[in-house]
């Protein structure tokens, strides 16, 4: 096991607004060597967070005392083709899994936007795509392997510890470290993506109808400006028909990431320009039709970096909401660079899913990294909040645990399986402290 027990270097996460000092790191290569440094830990008095690739904007997986990177527990254990499952490292990227599904002619159902992260990092949060009937990637789950604070080794499904497994799907790193997760996949398929840009009033309006009409629907509205762009997936027959090289460039590299990335800078440094580069940036991308394999049309680049806050409403308060943000946005002072983005999710079953019980949509708010983001995030947070939102485990915001008790029905089943697991709190770090109490 490769480790550092005396750790000088700080942790950062991606977008750079959170930093952790650990005693040591760890980086087991199987799954007995991490149980051993799980209760060597333990017999230190150190807590133990594992991180993944840092795309978390809250200090969910930040420690003093022993971090676990997962950089050698990847890789593909075994696909089961009959019960349409594949098993996996927890340390796996997500994009590694994406491309080793396809070439065995699998793929996941639906996913998130970006493919950056660990199976183990983006489950654990609850990362989500958008999707009428798909939801989140940690309701693909079907089994999970899980070492605990006393170093065993659990395994979780609906057969064989079902108590864990209804609430470890999304864990937050609460619960213990995961070490493998099988997921359900099916035979690869096509989606045909349709974008174009829509009026923000032609999108509220028509809302709930691109939701029921299409497989995948979301939308993004550029603050400052009445203009949006929405994207509409669906499974296609085919043929495959990808963007072209030079003009997929353009779309994905060139004005989603190299001169938004400019405009990002110039905003930043002149914010009163932002509502003019708001009003250019809104018409600079042009509609466009494509059809490719999954993860090549859920998942972009993403090199822009920015914090971000994202809340969870009931699917029928999304409108009102996100128009009190335009408001609020068209009434203040504030100058805001990076489109918010609206994406929906069907109810689930899982105990802190922010879909847990109820049909959903997303509101994401964005802003450039470096850029002073507590009074939008505030400003917005107070409107999502009046509707019962409940933020996104890994993306910024200010709740704890005596809002989060009455937002989960079902949050007293997950702390009372954590007491059993982990009463000592090996587990603890801040962050789980103010959303789950002690």
């Amino acid at each position: 096991m490769t480790s550092t027990d005396a750790t000088t270097t700080a942790w950062r996460n991606w977008a750079g607004n959170v930093t952790a000092r650990p005693v040591r790191e760890v980086s087991p290569a199987s799954v007995d060597e991490l149980a051993a440094a799980v209760r060597r830990a333990a017999e230190d008095g150190l807590r133990v967070k594992p991180v993944g690739t840092g795309h978390s904007f809250t200090a969910t997986a930040a420690t003093d005392g022993v971090l676990v990177r997962p950089d050698l527990l990847t890789g593909i254990r075994g696909i089961d083709r009959e019960a349409m499952t594949v098993t996996v490292e927890a340390g796996t990227p997500l994009k590694r899994l994406n491309a080793a599904l396809a070439r065995e002619g699998l793929s996941l159902t639906n996913m998130g936007d970006i493919m950056e992260q660990t199976v183990a990092g983006a489950t654990s949060t609850g990362t989500h795509g958008t999707g009428r009937d798909s939801a989140s990637i940690a309701a693909q789950i079907r089994a999970l392997e899980l070492v605990t604070a006393d170093g065993t080794v659990l395994h979780c499904s609906e057969r064989e510890n079902p108590e864990v497994f209804a609430v470890a799907r999304i864990g937050l790193g609460a619960l213990g470290v995961i070490t493998a997760i099988t997921f359900a996949v099916e035979p690869v398929f096509l989606l045909t993506a349709r974008e174009e840009p829509m009026t923000f009033d032609a999108v509220t309006s028509g809302f709930d109808e691109l939701v029921v009409e299409n497989e995948h629907f979301e939308f993004y509205w550029f603050p400052h400006t009445g203009n949006c762009n929405t994207k509409r997936n669906n499974r296609s027959a085919g043929p495959s028909a990808p963007p072209g090289r030079i003009s997929g460039w353009i779309e994905d590299e060139l004005l989603s990431n190299g001169i938004f990335q400019v405009a990002c800078s110039v905003g930043r440094a002149f914010p009163a320009a932002i509502p003019s580069i708001a009003r250019i940036s809104s018409r600079a991308l042009s509609a466009r039709t494509y059809t490719d394999i999954p993860y090549k049309v859920f998942t972009s680049p993403r090199r822009v970096r920015f914090v971000e806050m994202e809340y969870a409403l009931p699917r029928e308060a999304a409108v009102a909401a996100l128009r009190e943000v335009k408001a609020m946005v068209d009434r203040s002072p504030l100058r805001v660079s990076f489109p918010v983005e609206v994406r929906t999710a069907p109810a689930d079953d899982m105990a802190l899913s922010t879909a847990s019980g109820r049909e959903s949509a997303y509101i994401a708010v964005h802003l450039y990294r470096g850029t002073p983001h507590q009074a939008y995030f505030t400003a917005v947070e107070r409107i999502m909040t009046a509707h019962g939102g409940r933020p996104h485990w890994g993306k910024v915001h200010t709740r704890d645990a005596g809002y989060l008790a009455e937002a989960y029905p079902r949050f007293g089943e997950f702390t009372a399986v954590r007491d059993r697991l982990d009463p000592d709190r090996l587990f603890g770090n801040d962050y789980l402290r103010r959303v789950l109490g002690d």
